[in-house]
């Protein structure tokens, strides 16, 4: 456990820089605009792409790994959606609320993903959490998109518009240009490779910061249902979803620390602006995102250290 907390607190320090760099006003509204902007349109994609691309696929379990995240998404997705009706009817849980509910239950950060295993395992954690990231991503912003859709109350858009707002999201498209130059293309031009690698260096850093900046302590003070419940089920259901099916796929050892550190950590800043973008509940995603935050810093090390021990004797 202390392994994981200590590869933890450089992680959170960044993410506490960032806070303090917003609540001291040392950057300013407009500056974080713009490197969330560049985050998510340049930085991320690269990183995303350079991780994709360079990974050794063919070393790791792919399909159990894969698999496992892709079956506790849909489980808790499945979860989720059927305690709607029920949520609606016992506590006035309506759909721009129910959103956010379903991003913090499912979602999750990958900034802080590869930071933890990426410190903890090196180059075979940042391989596995490449494989994570082509399992995760298009699914959850799948889902995502259906919800807000279905549920946040807009006028309900074309399919057409919906496929170029699917299409267009980077974590997508860099997701399929990084599949892509792994498996179907030869190296890329060393400058070109040092070029995308150089912005993909400033993902991680420019990442936490802004999950950093995104969180209002004052927010908390009152936390209600949806909080507690998006928080439950992501910090605490989902690892346990995740070990289940990576257990029955044959995943074991750091492979399954990692499946852990990607159902384990709290749910995207990513999800705060797309419930601004398409009428979710905004405020109470920020609000979700914080106690998500604040929390995985002693859920992670514990979840970690227990579901991989207890994996590990039941194997024995």
């Amino acid at each position: 456990m202390s392994a994981v907390f200590a590869s933890l607190i450089p992680t959170f320090l960044i993410i506490a820089t960032g806070w303090l760099c917003r609540a001291t006003g040392f950057v300013g509204e407009a500056q974080w605009a713009g490197i969330e902007r560049a985050t998510y349109v340049i930085f991320f994609p690269a990183l995303i792409i350079d991780t994709l691309s360079r990974a050794d696929l063919s070393s790791v379990p792919v399909l159990g790994v894969g698999g496992a995240l892709i079956g506790a998404i849909l489980l808790m997705s499945a979860l989720v959606l059927a305690l709607r009706p029920w949520l609606e009817r016992r506590f006035g849980i309506d759909g721009p609320t129910f959103t956010s509910i379903f991003q913090g239950s499912t979602r999750w950060n990958t900034f802080v993903g590869l930071a933890v295993a990426g410190s903890l395992l090196g180059p075979r954690g940042i391989a596995l959490i490449a494989v994570a990231i082509a399992a995760m991503v298009p699914l959850l912003n799948l889902l995502a998109f259906y919800v807000f859709v279905r549920f946040a109350g807009r006028p309900r858009q074309s399919p057409w518009a919906i496929l170029r707002s699917f299409v267009t999201n980077p974590f997508i498209w860099s997701c399929a240009v990084g599949i892509a130059l792994n498996l179907l293309a030869p190296p890329l031009p060393k400058p070109v490779a040092v070029y995308i690698e150089i912005l993909g260096r400033a993902a991680l850093a420019a990442g936490l910061l802004i999950v950093g900046a995104g969180l209002d302590i004052r927010r908390l003070a009152r936390p209600g249902l949806p909080h507690l419940l998006a928080s439950g089920l992501k910090l605490l259901l989902m690892p346990l979803l995740a070990v289940t099916m990576a257990r029955f796929l044959g995943v074991g050892g750091n492979d399954l620390v990692v499946t852990i550190i990607a159902a384990s950590v709290p749910t995207a800043s990513a999800a705060y602006v797309l419930a601004r973008q398409m009428g979710g509940n905004a405020p109470l995603m920020a609000e979700i995102l914080t106690l998500q935050t604040l929390a995985a810093l002693v859920s992670m090390p514990v979840l970690i250290t227990l579901l991989s021990e207890c994996a590990t004797a039941l194997c024995n």
